[in-house]
């Protein structure tokens, strides 16, 4: 499991073979997908969870002024709260 930090009008593109399977959750501030036709997917919010795996995105974007943290929970990932 890791975390994502992006700034504030920040993107990081979404790289198939680091995210394959892999679950997301926005922790902090508001994460917009961004899928491979060029048009912009929704935005979602804190505590929002989402798949990448056949979803046609190819980026994330923080659409707000301060940093947005996404959290990534690779596939088989044990987690203990």
């Amino acid at each position: 499991m890791w975390t994502l930090a992006l700034l504030g009008g920040a993107r990081v593109a979404v790289v198939a073979a680091q995210w394959c399977d892999a679950f997301a959750v926005v922790t902090r501030g508001r994460v917009q997908l961004e899928p491979h036709d060029g048009g912009l997917g929704p935005v979602l919010g804190r505590d929002a969870g989402f798949w990448l795996r056949g979803t046609g995105v190819r980026a994330l974007w923080n659409p707000g002024r301060r940093t947005a943290g996404v959290r990534i929970v690779p596939p088989g990932a044990r987690t203990v709260t």
